[in-house]
């Protein structure tokens, strides 16, 4: 099993299911197989460009495929456990795209289904397999310069307003808090931890969906200044204020980046990574051998974690009065 190769599906074929495929072709022992979208056209065309074996215009068919192992779920936020739920029900092995699902609750049933069923289930938040992530982890973990006293970290960029699109599009789960700040608020998460208290404030559209989100993360000696919006282009940094200097996560934070370190007399060193793939191929390759392994759990993204992440994002929400159907 260490060495078997895993048959990919991928359900939904859109912009991030682009970037998966691209990536997928690059992991060794794993095969792209199978795509799968409403429309077979637009499928086939995907799988003829990302040179799938074959190509379904229904999810039903794909998850129907008894030779795929594992599927990977791009579709949009407000799918994720509809189709995570079609997946296991099918005896899949489930890498679904984050947010997890649109609340606590769904992602609790998601993970209640795989418990039963004995399957792999794992959010695909890439962020925390990427080496310069692991990286700055680690500097954290053993204090590299003393405790955090602070944390920045933001994500903004500026499309042009559409109201079909899927990130504008609030019956999708559309605005700027689930799909972008996601990644600021998993950065004090992971880093951090689960913090005392929360303060949010946030604008919106005309649709209801929100344009940007400030957020303020409050723990017992330390603050995180979490910010994500689609007004914007911004930075997109983590930057983390220490005792004895600064550790920064430059832009764009949450994909391969490079990390500046500077101490507090001013020296800064500049810490390069050789990626050579977009990002997604790491969480390819764990997800691919904890499946080889017979395991049901990450021990990296574990349930757990998945669960803080989305309870989090549900309490902010809360805070801003951002409401889903």
């Amino acid at each position: 099993m260490k060495s078997k190769t895993i048959n990919w599906g991928i359900i939904g074929a859109g912009k991030i299911a682009t970037k998966f495929a691209t990536d997928l072709n690059t992991v060794s022992n794993s095969n792209f197989y199978a795509i799968a979208s409403r429309n077979l056209e637009k499928a086939k065309a995907f799988g003829k460009e990302f040179h799938a074996d074959i190509a379904y215009g229904s999810y039903e068919d794909l998850v129907s495929d008894s030779k795929i192992d594992a599927i990977y779920i791009a579709t949009p936020h407000s799918f994720h456990k509809e189709h995570t739920m079609l997946c296991l029900n099918h005896n899949k092995a489930v890498l679904c795209e984050k947010p997890f699902a649109m609340n606590l609750k769904d992602v609790e049933d998601m993970i209640q289904l795989s418990k039963q069923k004995d399957i792999l289930l794992m959010e695909a938040m890439w962020t925390i397999f990427l080496p310069h992530y692991r990286y700055v982890l680690d500097l954290l973990q053993k204090k590299h310069f003393g405790k955090v006293i602070k944390l920045e970290a933001d994500f903004g960029f500026h499309p042009t307003y559409d109201e079909t699109s899927r990130v504008f599009d609030k019956s999708l789960g559309g605005g700027s808090l689930l799909d972008i700040g996601i990644y600021p608020v998993f950065a004090a998460l992971s880093t951090l931890g689960q913090p005392n208290s929360i303060d949010a404030k946030a604008e919106f559209y005309a649709s209801g969906t929100d344009s940007e989100c400030t957020i303020v993360f409050n723990y017992d000696n330390v603050k995180a200044y979490l910010k994500s919006t689609l007004l914007e282009k911004t930075n997109t940094e983590a930057i983390f204020h220490c005792e004895n200097g600064t550790i920064k996560i430059n832009g764009r934070f949450h994909q391969p980046s490079s990390i500046t370190l500077i101490d507090n007399q001013g020296q800064s060193e500049l810490k390069t990574f050789d990626n050579k793939t977009i990002g997604y191929s790491f969480e390819i390759e764990h997800f691919s051998q904890l499946l080889r392994d017979g395991k049901t759990e990450s021990d990296i993204m574990t349930f757990e974690k998945s669960k803080q992440l989305i309870g989090t994002l549900d309490h902010i929400r809360s805070l801003i009065g951002l409401e889903y159907k």
